[in-house]
């Protein structure tokens, strides 16, 4: 009998053990497994005599000629950060500051906050947050809590899951060949968008090509190149937040 209590005392340390093993083990494989940056993202990281580029603490400054506007990028779930450098490096060209934030295991909901000790960190007058698929929702999440800090949201092929106060802008924008999007998920969000909100499809895009880290699983074929699809999109931002696109 003494021998059969020891043993039931071991089965109740060592069950819990396995199993938090288990969905370490589970949880170590799911982030591992996450799309890299190509290598034309990397030159991005260079900078030039337009766009000057910084490696941080958070990820990458990229430092245009804008003086007024900041914003503050959160990559795509299972994403390296740096797959988003040409679409930041155009964006920062057309007349916006950028901070591409990196994030704890290529996953935004485990960085939501980032943002917050980021735009403490410079002085601009105007301040954007936003990103691609999941750090796009989770950066609307960040704004719809410190809507103080910020003058609204960029979201590329993503969208708000709560409302987001009025005063803020939202800017979306997505591709008419987005396979990983559900369907409806657009229409569905615009529950929680301010009464300043702008949605604009990219005829010919997709939801990958917002970053340059190849094809993504179940997309659709974009009928645009990369380049055009960040292009197109950094135009569409820029006439929001400036008023007039590339302004030089």
């Amino acid at each position: 009998m003494e021998k059969k209590t020891k043993f039931f005392k071991k089965l109740i340390w060592i069950i819990p053990a396995v199993m938090v093993g288990t969905v370490i083990i589970g949880f170590y494989i799911y982030t591992a497994d996450y799309y890299h940056a190509e290598y034309e993202a990397y030159e991005a990281l260079i900078s030039d005599e337009k766009v000057t580029v910084e490696e941080t603490e958070y990820g990458w400054f990229f430092d245009g000629y804008s003086e007024d506007e900041l914003f503050v990028f959160y990559p795509g779930g299972k994403v390296e950060a740096a797959a988003y450098a040409p679409f930041m490096r155009t964006l920062a060209d057309k007349g916006i500051d950028v901070c591409l934030v990196k994030m704890p295991f290529n996953l935004a909901v485990f960085g939501k906050d980032k943002a917050g000790s980021i735009l403490e960190k410079y002085g601009y007058k105007n301040c954007w947050v936003g990103g691609h698929s999941l750090g796009g929702v989770m950066a609307a999440s960040f704004a719809a809590d410190n809507s103080d800090s910020v003058n609204g949201v960029i979201l590329c092929a993503s969208y708000p899951n709560k409302p987001l106060p009025e005063g803020l802008i939202e800017i979306t924008v997505y591709g008419s060949e987005d396979k990983v999007l559900e369907d409806g998920v657009i229409e569905e969000a615009k529950q929680y968008a301010p009464s300043q909100s702008y949605i604009y499809e990219i005829r010919g895009g997709n939801h990958g090509n917002f970053g340059n880290y190849g094809e993504q699983a179940g997309d659709g074929k974009a009928l645009l190149t990369r380049e055009e699809q960040q292009n197109e999109a950094a135009e569409t931002i820029m006439n929001v937040v400036i008023g007039k696109g590339d302004r030089r």
